[in-house]
């Protein structure tokens, strides 16, 4: 699970806990990674300790969530260099490619759905299989109480609406998601570099 604010009353990571303690009460594994020490992508070696940790929780997780806060319209910095520094690729293995993706964001204001729709964009574009559900919470700071617990509410249902997607998609596809996205495209690429490597013409 990834959140997209290092506020220290950040209403993304409040939003992100109440999921998982959804997915975990469906008897999901939950794990969620927090971006404090995340370096910006390209500005750091590979084996940044924070890197490989988002990493390691990519290759592991099944499923994903992904929670940002809308800032000027968009999904925040913070969010973005987590997505960008996990691989479209690591050798032969896609990181995120057959994996399940549920989307949430929180508004400072009236509701929008600014950066769900840039972080579905950039699910299908990983290859994941993005849910049709997602939810969008107006004025957060109005649906948590204070014990950071969110309220009752048509935005917790919705909230529980998408853990409860998310949890039946990654049961449904969990054993054919490698036929799911098995490509033809990529079939006929790795034919005709066999083909090629067998027959060489004979050396004169």
């Amino acid at each position: 699970m990834l959140y997209g604010s290092l506020r220290k009353r950040s209403f993304s990571r409040l939003l992100t806990y109440e999921a998982a303690r959804l997915l975990q009460q469906m008897g999901a594994e939950v794990r969620i990674f927090h971006a404090d020490g995340l370096p910006l992508p390209d500005g750091a070696p590979e084996d940044h300790p924070k890197v490989v940790e988002l990493r390691e929780l990519a290759a592991w997780s099944e499923g994903m969530v992904w929670c940002s806060p809308e800032r000027h319209g968009a999904m925040t910095s913070v969010m973005k260099a987590q997505i960008d520094w996990i691989p479209l690729s690591v050798g032969a293995v896609r990181p995120t490619q057959g994996k399940t993706l549920a989307i949430m964001q929180v508004c400072g204001g009236s509701q929008s759905f600014n950066a769900v729709n840039q972080m579905r964009v950039l699910g299908r574009w990983m290859r994941m299989i993005c849910i049709p559900n997602q939810s969008s919470v107006a004025k957060a700071f109005n649906e948590f109480d204070d014990a950071d617990r969110m309220k009752p509410s048509p935005y917790y249902d919705r909230v529980v609406d998408v853990m409860e997607e998310l949890f039946k998609f990654t049961l449904l596809t969990r054993d054919v998601a490698a036929y799911l996205v098995d490509r033809y495209s990529e079939r006929k690429e790795s034919a005709e570099e066999l083909s090629r490597r067998v027959n060489l013409k004979s050396a004169t």
